[in-house]
């Protein structure tokens, strides 16, 4: 069983009894933590897909330990004018540890969407044809010299 999961505006995708790094969590370690913003869920057999989340469905998770990443070093300069600024940066995080699933509600398969069936009917209107007579075309065609005097 595993589940896709919102949390701190990243997704992570976790399963029962396995263990994933998320962003800094304050708590202790091996206090209980719930998260409740669930995009997908499936167990093998039933899938389900929120909309934008799976209403009712949580996931307990407990904190294994909390750590920092390793050291970024971020250097800044403008070339030709003598500034240089150095400064490093570490990330903390949290191992989470998922424990349940709940899935809130029982899940029920999917509805088929069908298109109701409609007899195609010829409502439009025929373009209406052009009459034009002979007369009319020739004297278009025909061409005058006009003479001048």
């Amino acid at each position: 069983m595993y589940a896709l999961i919102e949390f701190a505006g990243k997704q992570f995708k976790v399963e029962k009894g396995k263990s994933v790094k998320v962003p800094y969590i304050n708590g202790k370690v091996g206090s209980k933590v719930s998260i409740d913003k669930i995009l997908y869920m499936s167990d093998g057999k039933n899938k389900i897909v929120g909309t934008p989340l799976v209403n009712g469905a949580k996931i307990s998770g407990e904190i294994e330990s909390h750590s920092r990443e390793r050291k970024v070093v971020v250097f800044k300069f403008k070339r030709r004018k003598g500034y240089q600024k150095k400064n490093t940066h570490r990330q903390e995080y949290t191992i989470l540890k998922v424990v349940k699933f709940d899935s809130g509600k029982k899940s029920t398969p999917a509805k088929k969407i069908t298109k109701p069936t409609t007899q195609k009917t010829n409502n439009k209107k025929e373009p209406e044809k052009k009459v034009t007579s002979k007369a009319v075309t020739k004297q278009a065609t025909t061409k005058t010299k006009v003479v001048k005097k």
